[in-house]
C-alpha cells in the first residue's frame, strides 16, 4: 500500500473556484488518514501559491471561507504545498510573493522523482 500521495493542480484554473475545493479538500482528507500529502501547484493553478490569490477565491459563490482558508485547512492537516519553479518566471513572482503555506519551489525532476517512487498514488487536477 501506498505512503504517499502527490496531487498535480496543472489544468486546475483559479479563475474558476468550485474547481479548487475538490484537490484541496481531497489533500486535506489524506492527511487526516495519515498519509503523506504533497500539492504541487503548476501552470494555472501556480498562481495560488501568491499572496493574495487565494484570499480572494471561494469554491461556492456565498461561502464565508476563501480557497485559502481551505489551504490553511490543508496544511494545518499535514499537506505540504508547493509551487513548480516555472511558475516564478511565468507569473513573475519571487519567493518572497509565494504564501507562507508553501514549503518551497520544486522543478520538473523533483516531481518526476516522487511520483516514480512505489510508495506513491499520485491524483491530478
Amino acid at each position: 500500500m501506498a505512503d504517499k500521495l502527490v496531487i498535480v493542480m496543472a489544468n486546475t484554473d483559479p479563475r474558476n473556484g468550485e474547481e479548487l475545493g475538490a484537490p484541496i479538500f481531497q489533500a486535506t482528507v489524506a492527511a487526516a488518514m495519515d498519509y503523506e500529502v504533497d500539492v504541487i501547484c503548476t501552470a494555472t493553478a501556480g498562481r495560488l501559491m501568491r499572496k493574495g490569490v487565494a484570499e480572494n477565491l471561494v469554491v461556492k459563490e456565498g461561502s464565508p471561507k476563501t480557497v485559502y482558508d481551505f489551504i490553511k485547512d490543508a496544511h494545518e492537516a499535514g499537506v505540504t504545498f508547493y509551487s513548480c519553479s516555472p511558475n516564478l518566471d511565468l507569473f513573475d513572482m519571487t519567493e518572497a510573493d509565494l504564501i507562507p503555506e508553501c514549503s518551497g519551489i520544486v522543478g520538473g525532476a523533483h516531481l518526476i522523482e516522487e511520483i516514480m517512487e512505489e510508495d506513491v498514488k499520485v491524483l491530478t487536477y
